[in-house]
């Protein structure tokens, strides 16, 4: 079994996944790159064959279904999610792998940075690190580094289009062993651009309280991604 196994979904990433890969190049001797693609149209495909990722394909356009599918066909005793659009320092790994060898209960998280200079970034910042460390609401896009027996005994992702980050923290048996890194994660600002970052971040919350209490994914799913 190799040490680690990098899972990343994608769709039309071509653009990001060279970035990334390049900051996970570095790690081929200590375990495996997996992407997951659900019919992408670019040449997603074919960076990832580049750089040596193992492909996997999702018939379904559906997130929670494509991190389950790269963790079952994994081979890492630790399991490390990302999104396709991030970042990681050139030391990232250096910094990390420690953690790896301590508790193997806790999930850990990377420290939440956006890859953008607009100073008001550095506000949205300051409130997800507080939220994420001190309420345990960290989010997928920070990137998730679980444990392979902690994954399977907490029934993994589900499959469902979105939210599957919420759903499955909210499942863990003790949100004490969410443990956030020192080292940074930088997220893509492309979500916030065409949007006021504190009116996109009240949506998200509305998201998930419509989720939390009951309603359609589908539905929400819909709003979501409606132009």
């Amino acid at each position: 079994m190799s040490k680690i196994s990098i899972i990343i979904p994608t769709i039309n990433e071509a653009n990001n996944l060279p970035l990334l890969l390049s900051d996970l190049s570095t790690i081929h001797k200590e375990g495996e790159i997996i992407i997951i693609d659900c019919g992408s149209e670019d040449k997603t495909i074919d960076i990832a064959n580049i750089y040596g990722a193992k492909v996997c394909i999702s018939n379904e356009r559906n997130r929670g279904l494509q991190l389950d599918i790269g963790a079952k066909k994994s081979k890492g005793e630790w399991l490390i999610f990302l999104h396709a659009d991030t970042r990681l320092t050139h030391d990232w790994f250096r910094k990390t792998s420690p953690f790896l060898k301590r508790n193997k209960s806790n999930v850990y998280y990377f420290k939440f940075k956006i890859n953008h200079k607009k100073i008001i970034y550095r506000l949205l910042e300051v409130l997800v690190n507080f939220r994420s460390k001190y309420f345990k609401q960290p989010y997928g896009d920070q990137g998730l580094i679980i444990h392979r027996s902690v994954y399977l005994k907490n029934n993994g992702f589900r499959s469902i289009p979105l939210m599957e980050d919420v759903d499955f923290l909210r499942r863990l048996n003790n949100k004490k062993d969410l443990k956030q890194l020192n080292s940074p994660i930088f997220i893509s600002s492309r979500k916030w651009e065409r949007t006021n970052i504190f009116l996109q971040a009240l949506k998200n919350w509305h998201f998930r309280r419509r989720w939390l209490k009951g309603e359609s994914l589908k539905s929400i799913y819909y709003d979501y991604y409606k132009k």
